[in-house]
């Protein structure tokens, strides 16, 4: 099945519609990214998510430890695919934590690049690693030419980090060479990070973040609850960073991001009618 361009599926309304929201920066881009988890997507299924959706979205993370489980040759195939559509895929974080663990972080960089993944993910959800180890690897992948992204932030609630550690880190990993910074929520989003366990972004947790974060644009937000994204979208604009993002939801967020579903469609209507009565 053949693939098509993200430009040929773009244009169909834009030039009559305007996008309620505002404009979203094309790719490639460096703000306004999605993060796109895949928890085992088979290749038909690949194809069809990048024919519809290749636009939408700028990385693919294969989620957890998954990459060791593909056949090699399905798994090269299907990184291909993916990077022929300008679209980064690197493997789960907590794979990298299972080879640090492992004290095998070069060799797992190695295979990696070997496979053709684009980018790479450090950090430390579930294991501790020495800060020394974690800045080397940032370093050394970024030396071998990948795309690096870390993750700031544990699985465990009871192990949340303060806003003042997470912003801490944020900084030492920019200053080690990391692209973009994601900061946990795994894939519930519930309980973890500047989420309570229904969900619902802690507003007093989330104010004193961004207040400590130099750089928000440096910053991905794990959101894969439309709830979680639309209240992003309503405080930062279109072009927030997201990430977690389930591969059947990518339209449906770009839909939030743009002003073209009722959630955030309203809140422009509300804001213009307000306009006209001043």
């Amino acid at each position: 099945m053949a693939i098509l361009s993200g430009s040929t599926l773009q244009n169909v309304w834009f030039d009559i519609i305007d996008m309620p929201l505002g404009t979203r920066l094309q790719k490639p881009r460096r703000h306004g990214l999605t993060m796109v988890m895949d928890k085992g997507l088979g290749l038909m299924e690949t194809v069809e998510l990048l024919s519809i959706g290749s636009s939408y979205f700028d990385f693919v993370k294969l989620a957890f430890g998954t990459s060791a489980l593909y056949n090699r040759d399905l798994l090269i195939k299907k990184i291909s695919l993916i990077k022929a559509q300008g679209i980064h895929v690197y493997p789960g974080g907590t794979f990298f934590e299972v080879a640090a663990m492992q004290n095998k972080t070069d060799v797992f960089l190695q295979r990696a690049q070997e496979l053709g993944f684009s980018a790479i993910e450090i950090s430390d959800g579930t294991i501790s690693i020495p800060p020394e180890t974690r800045r080397q690897a940032i370093s050394k992948a970024a030396d071998m030419g990948l795309i690096v992204l870390s993750e700031v932030g544990k699985k465990d609630p009871s192990e949340n980090l303060s806003p003042d550690d997470v912003a801490n880190q944020i900084k030492l990993d920019l200053a080690a060479g990391v692209q973009k910074v994601i900061l946990e929520a795994r894939e519930s989003g519930k309980g973890i990070g500047i989420y309570n366990d229904k969900g619902e972004i802690k507003k007093d947790l989330f104010a004193k973040l961004i207040a400590k974060i130099p750089d928000l644009d440096s910053v991905i937000w794990e959101a894969p609850l439309k709830q979680q994204q639309q209240e992003l979208i309503l405080a930062f604009g279109p072009n927030v960073n997201l990430g977690n993002i389930p591969p059947g939801e990518i339209l449906a967020l770009e839909s939030l991001r743009v002003g073209l579903r009722g959630d955030t469609l309203k809140t422009v209507f509300e804001q213009n009618l307000l306009g006209c009565h001043q």
